[in-house]
């Protein structure tokens, strides 16, 4: 009977799961290892306010590739969406708690469904600090000391903590007012009222850090510092699409040539009063493929000059999020620098926050009583302590992209490739891990058909019968 291990159970864990229960034509065994608090919603879909919303409409949040409706389905048949309008709904951003919430209600549904198909699930709640690939199978070593052998390994782990930022006393980083993870609700409990806070970072997960400040009470001012300052842009062409630029793609398109091409059309939108994103937008089927035929040279130059823009642009915020910070920050609450930090000192009464304003030339000082890291994801493994990438990594059981942005993986078979850039046969990764490889690879509309095609691969199957020839 195959046995099939998936490591880490938020969107994609669970999605690959479900896939293969549906998939499977014979009995086997999957067993799924993750923490408890984020079991079947990954730490996207398990916000600790229900005022953090989806950044996608409903309509295009299906789990399921071919079941386009299926959230919308979902959420019409609750009671407190039934007498809504639909089309409505479809285009509104809802709560990631909401989806959630129809993660488990999948997750629950597929259970039965594997008992029905003689499947033995099996939740593990631990995590994995080390795993040995062998030539028939994969071993976990799990944090309880216990091990667990495999056929197949998937490893679906989703993103890491943010990276420390460089300041000259890194010491700074064991104090308790400074919150690494932004992600629990811990960073957002019990402030100092007295004292402003400061959110290193501006992008989406400073909005919800901002949002969740302003649910627990926090009046105070609060300060963001990055390189680039705020430029998170709005949903502003809600179902609008541009169809031209993809008329012009080439296969054989250089970086270069694609910018210049990107940048001709956004002229000719902004000629009608509209602004650039529906033309990203366009290219969003095409993306993984340019970004599989760029170069390393390519891709390291979009990653310093293009990474940012293009990130403004394709990660966007329903308009009435966009709202209440722009009213927050013409009220001076939310006090927005585009900067680099220099150091972090913690004083009796605070912490005083050094660092060069890039708009006045200057070195400035700012005391807060907290400091919460919104950088977004670290994806250099090097960085990442106790990890068993990490330790896989050392190993030579895997390898990063030049850019370390993620895993050197097969993108058809889903297999990882190790430090020889030979393909293990019985492990397997996808998802954000995946990122190296195609860039655009830690949205549902990817992760859904990554998780469907892994399973269509791996799924378990009777065995045909073979009717061995009577003697003459």
């Amino acid at each position: 009977m195959k046995t099939i291990g998936i490591i880490g159970v938020g969107f994609t864990g669970t999605m690959t799961a479900v896939q293969l229960i549906e998939k499977a034509t014979a009995p086997c065994e999957i067993t799924l290892i993750n923490e408890r608090e984020t079991l079947n919603r990954g730490i996207a879909y398990n916000p600790y306010s229900d005022k953090h919303l989806l950044n996608v409409i409903t309509a295009k949040m299906s789990a399921f590739p071919d079941q386009p409706d299926h959230f919308l389905d979902w959420i019409m048949e609750r009671d407190d969406f039934k007498n809504k309008d639909k089309a409505f709904i479809a285009n509104s951003f809802l709560p990631r708690q909401l989806f959630g919430d129809y993660l488990v209600t999948i997750w629950e549904k597929y259970q039965a469904v594997a008992k029905s198909k003689n499947i033995k699930l099996t939740v593990i709640e631990s995590f994995v600090v080390d795993l040995e690939v062998h030539p028939n199978s994969v071993e976990l070593w799990l944090d309880n000391n216990d091990k667990l052998l495999v056929d197949y390994g998937i490893i679906a782990s989703g993103n890491q903590v943010p990276k420390n930022p460089k300041i000259e006393n890194p010491d700074f980083y064991q104090s308790k007012n400074y919150f690494q993870n932004p992600w629990k609700i811990d960073s957002v409990l019990n402030i100092n009222p007295d004292l402003p806070v400061l959110i290193v970072g501006n992008g989406l997960t400073m909005v919800d850090t901002v949002i969740a400040l302003l649910e627990q009470g926090f009046k105070n001012e609060i300060y963001s510092i990055s390189p680039n300052g705020f430029n998170i842009l709005p949903h502003r062409h809600n179902g609008l699409k541009y169809t031209k630029l993809t008329e012009e793609l080439r296969d054989d398109m250089s970086l270069y040539d694609l910018v210049k091409l990107v940048h001709k059309h956004i002229k000719a939108v902004r000629e009608y009063g509209a602004t650039a994103e529906p033309v990203i937008d366009s290219l969003r089927p095409f993306t993984q493929n340019m970004w599989k035929r760029f170069t390393d040279e390519e891709r390291s130059i979009f990653m310093s000059r293009f990474r940012h823009l293009w990130g403004v642009a394709r990660h966007r915020i329903p308009i009435h999020s966009h709202d209440k910070l722009q009213q927050l920050r013409i009220d001076g609450k939310l006090k927005i620098n585009s900067g680099r930090l220099l150091n972090f000192t913690e004083v009796a009464d605070g912490i005083l926050v050094d660092y060069f304003d890039k708009k006045e030339h200057a070195n400035k000082q700012v005391k807060v009583s907290r400091i919460i890291n919104c950088t977004g994801p670290d994806t250099d493994l090097n960085n990442i302590e106790h990890s068993f990438l990490k330790n896989c990594l050392l190993k030579g059981l895997l390898k990063q992209d030049t850019l370390k942005l993620g895993i050197v993986a097969d993108t058809t078979t889903f297999q990882v490739i190790d430090a020889n850039n030979q393909p293990h046969s019985n492990l397997f990764t996808l998802g954000g891990n995946l990122k190296g490889e195609l860039w655009e690879s830690t949205a549902v509309n990817e992760l859904r058909t990554q998780a469907e095609r892994l399973a269509e691969r791996l799924k378990p199957q009777n065995q045909p019968t073979v009717v061995q020839p009577l003697d003459a």
